[in-house]
């Protein structure tokens, strides 16, 4: 009898229980045993095999509609000590897995290859990418399941936000959680028609100093202000942090990184920052505007998968176990054009790195160029004589050639 093995990695996204149930249905329905590891590789790191559960129909009923992971999850990263790295192998093992299902990241991606290498022939294994920041190297127009559930999410939260600042007469910068991409950050602020959106990906490699992005945030006040909406949201991705000039963080403690190493973003006070530019600028020119901070990204992880996540999933799910019954392994499963289409590690892995790469906003394509256009920016030609300028001037202490080398 084959043994099926489930871990699930990272943070947690919409749609993890549809993968869970569809693989679980399809395995016992070919007369496999499928077991489901709790929090990830935490406990087989430890060598644990008591954290395990059961899978069989009656468990998994109706969970694809379920936000969460009935199998929890975690940042446990075996690949970190060869000990550790052992005793998942080991563990595995003794639970009799020989098909591993593991549902995550780009790191719990490189997690499972590296378990599958130190495995060889006793263990095939099966990678489903999740990520609500949409961040894996899929093919182009392939959405990481999660991402379109946390979206509408997300999207949700702005628009409400939005209407707030109507109301209330204020300003909002939003802190959108995305990591290094900022799918997130332009796709929900796109849908919700936010003012102004901010990703890294705008400015390419080069480093950005807070005066820079604080003065784009001015301009965009500015401009609205002028036109008569003194009112909006503004949305940073949070992977902007990652791009800020060094020289700017000087004075700042260091900041946490997780088991992989990475920025904790979540903690980098990026909205606070900016925010103590903006006012600053806006007390100068005379603009009196409240501006709060809000962080938005943990309210998008477990909410219920929309309808596309939870048909997605479970088409993701059950193409793993097909996939493997099938005799391959050391892929990770994708949809694309209606069909299931596993992608071997070994074209994952960007040979510098050894680790996949991350995909990024592609800023040449026409939707990118749209939703830049549809946001309130202040441009160099707002600056040109004219009734439109004036009125920016109007607003402000200063005279249009001051104005034009303020925001050059």
């Amino acid at each position: 009898m084959a043994t099926f093995g489930i871990v699930v990695g990272g943070g947690p996204a919409p749609g993890i229980n549809g993968v869970i149930s569809a693989a679980t249905l399809s395995a016992r329905a070919s007369g496999a045993r499928v077991v489901g590891c709790i929090q990830g590789f935490e406990w087989l790191m430890q060598g644990d095999i008591e954290h395990v559960i059961d899978l069989d129909e009656d468990s998994v009923y109706r969970i694809h509609q379920l936000g969460g992971s009935i199998l929890r999850t975690s940042r446990a990263n075996p690949t970190k000590d060869p000990a550790n790295l052992d005793r998942v192998v080991d563990s595995l093992g003794r639970l009799g897995v020989d098909h591993l299902i593991s549902i995550g990241g780009d790191d719990t991606c490189f997690s499972a290859r590296t378990v599958a290498e130190a495995a060889g022939d006793r263990l095939k294994v099966v990678h489903v990418p999740k990520t609500i920041d949409n961040d894996l190297p899929l093919p182009p127009g392939v959405p990481t399941f999660g991402f379109e559930s946390a979206r509408a999410t997300a999207s949700g939260v702005l628009s409400t936000l939005l209407e707030d600042a109507r109301t209330s007469g204020r300003w909002f910068i939003i802190t959108m959680m995305g990591r290094n991409a900022g799918h997130l950050t332009l796709g929900a602020a796109h849908s919700a028609n936010a003012t102004l959106a901010l990703v890294a990906e705008e400015y390419g490699d080069r480093k950005i100093s807070l005066e820079e992005l604080s003065r784009r945030i001015e301009g965009t006040i500015v401009k609205s202000t002028a036109e008569g909406r003194p009112h909006g949201v503004i949305v940073l991705a949070e992977g902007l942090g990652e791009s800020i000039d060094e020289a700017d963080l000087a004075h700042l403690p260091d900041l946490p990184r997780d088991e992989h190493g990475h920025l904790r973003l979540a903690e980098f006070p990026l909205g606070r920052l900016v925010r103590e530019r903006v006012q600053t600028a806006l007390d100068e020119h005379g603009i009196k505007a409240t501006i709060v901070l809000k962080d938005v990204g943990y309210e998008c992880r477990c909410v219920a998968p929309t309808a596309f996540d939870q048909e997605y999933t479970r088409e993701l799910g059950a193409g793993a176990v097909s996939t493997l019954l099938g005799g391959t392994g050391h892929v990770m499963i994708t949809r694309q054009n209606g069909k299931i289409v596993p992608i071997p590690f070994d074209e994952l892995i960007d040979p510098k790195t050894g680790k996949t790469p991350v995909r990024m906003l592609d800023t040449s394509t026409e939707g990118f160029k749209t939703a830049l256009k549809l946001q309130t920016r202040l441009e160099p030609d707002d600056l040109e004589d004219g009734p439109g300028a004036d009125a920016i001037a109007g607003v402000t202490k200063l005279d249009l050639a001051a104005l034009r080398s303020r925001f050059a």
